[in-house]
């Protein structure tokens, strides 16, 4: 039986790669350093990531609420300084069977059987996976972007679900999780660059607390007067808490990096005993 060893949540701010201001951000790349290697001691086989489309991907006509990627993959395509567009190491039979199952159990996704990736998705397999391709991907995008965005509850629920889908699995894959994004963000509004730290403690609260009640409870108004518009990426940490539910959190870092323009939070979800 297939079995989920860890979670994560990290950021993917354009900003901390292109480093206008060339300010001290090794530490904060080393984040992304530390968790492949948390991946690779637990001998994780797939990696399911949960991102945002950017309206690089999905233009207005065609803004689907879930998507997996079930064929070949590459990127990130939006072209970022020291991350590669590459390709990226993926499973479209585990992918094809997750959409299998979703479709069984009232989850109605879409599929793409070639993607090339941005950096939502890109970013974590890029730089928190093996380089060595031993990690297969599974791309899974979540309307977090524009509206209309799927609702907070949904989001977790989608995770409950991935978590039956990987127990019905009858391989011996050790899988992460991966939620890409956030935290506190303004995307192309007249506050871009503004972080708020007491929104992004109150999501990394929630997080090392197993507890997702004080994420669901928010209204999308809230989101987007205390953690902007790209606060609505935080339904992919709820995905992955709801994969993980009572799973024990910890920080392992956080800044308000004034390089770039998002509370840049990375955390570790350990499965609960």
């Amino acid at each position: 039986m297939a079995k989920i060893v860890s979670g994560y949540i990290m950021p993917h701010d354009p900003s901390l790669f292109v480093n206008p201001q060339n300010i001290e951000r090794d530490h904060l790349l080393g984040a992304y350093t530390l968790i492949r290697e948390k991946v690779e001691a637990l001998g994780a086989t797939k990696a399911i990531i949960f991102g945002a489309d950017h309206y690089i991907l999905f233009s207005p006509r065609c803004l689907p609420q879930f998507l997996i990627a079930t064929g070949e993959l590459h990127g990130p395509i939006d072209r970022l300084p020291g991350v590669a567009n590459s390709p990226i190491a993926s499973d479209p039979a585990f992918a094809r069977s997750l959409v299998d199952y979703a479709h069984g159990n009232g989850f109605d996704v879409a599929v793409a059987r070639d993607l090339g990736v941005d950096h939502a998705i890109g970013v974590p397999a890029q730089l928190a996976l093996p380089t060595d391709g031993s990690v297969k991907t599974i791309p899974v995008y979540m309307a977090s972007g524009v509206e209309p965005y799927v609702r907070l509850q949904r989001a977790y629920e989608f995770g409950q679900m991935v978590r039956e889908a990987v127990a019905a699995m009858p391989t011996d894959d050790r899988i992460v999780l991966m939620g890409s994004g956030g935290i506190s963000h303004w995307v192309g509004t007249g506050e871009m660059g503004r972080i708020n730290p007491e929104f992004d403690e109150k999501v990394l609260d929630a997080i090392v607390s197993g507890d997702p009640a004080p994420l669901l409870a928010m209204t999308d108004q809230e989101i987007m007067r205390d953690g902007g518009n790209g606060g609505m990426e935080i339904r992919h940490f709820l995905a992955v808490m709801g994969a993980l539910p009572g799973g024990s959190g910890e920080v392992l870092a956080y800044e308000a990096w004034p390089g770039g323009v998002t509370g840049l939070g990375f955390a570790e979800i350990l499965p609960s005993a």
